[in-house]
């Protein structure tokens, strides 16, 4: 069976998003620990360049994970801390009418602020090429959120094969696990809320052509 693909997309690009990146990889390190041949590959991209940013996005994964400052001041975007990096979900959903192809991951977590509202959403069905289980976040939100939060997922996202279902299935599955896990380590409403997106017909339209 195929080894499910991880992918970790650092866009924050400060100490903080270093930290949350390295224990989501020692997650990931734990999970594989033990057995002959690795249980999940973990692709992990930090970088400012766009095209490579672009690319990072669009590798086909059972998980598209992104670090960034959610920002939706003008426009749903993932920010550095210094400003100096902003990759706009318009750009991406551009860049996938040019090249055919978006965002192929089951599913999707944006670890930043307040991804989860609905502008976040409507954006992110025109960056994707089949249904997915989007996951956001409702507030703002720190390290600590979202490391308790990550843990409880991944621990949930292989805790069996998933056989017979979809990497979006899965991935709610996770989530909603992952929620109950926060929400009884906390005591307090989990602010990571996942939702099923289905492509939007701008994103339809550009697979056709």
């Amino acid at each position: 069976m195929k080894n499910r693909l991880i992918t970790l997309v650092d866009l924050g690009l400060d100490s903080s998003f270093d930290a949350s990146m390295t224990f989501v990889q020692g997650i990931t390190g734990n999970i594989n620990a033990g057995w002959d041949r690795p249980y999940l590959d973990v692709n992990f991209v930090r970088t400012r360049d766009h095209e490579t940013a672009f690319s990072a996005l669009t590798t086909p994964s059972t998980v598209l994970h992104v670090m960034a400052h959610g920002d939706h001041s003008e426009e749903p975007s993932f920010l550095s801390t210094d400003g100096e990096t902003q990759v706009s979900l318009k750009s991406l959903a551009d860049w996938f009418l040019d090249h055919q192809w978006g965002i192929a991951s089951g599913v999707v977590i944006a670890d930043g602020c307040k991804t989860g509202i609905g502008k976040w959403q409507r954006a992110i069905r025109d960056c994707i090429q089949d249904d997915i289980t989007y996951i956001g976040t409702s507030t703002v939100i720190g390290w600590y959120e979202a490391t308790v939060f990550c843990s409880a997922f991944y621990g949930a996202l292989v805790r069996n094969r998933g056989l017979g279902r979809t990497p979006a299935e899965q991935g709610w599955d996770a989530a909603n696990r992952a929620i109950r896990a926060y929400e009884t380590l906390t005591d307090k409403p989990c602010p990571y809320k996942p939702v099923l997106l289905t492509p939007s017909r701008q994103a339809l339209r550009s697979l056709t052509g």
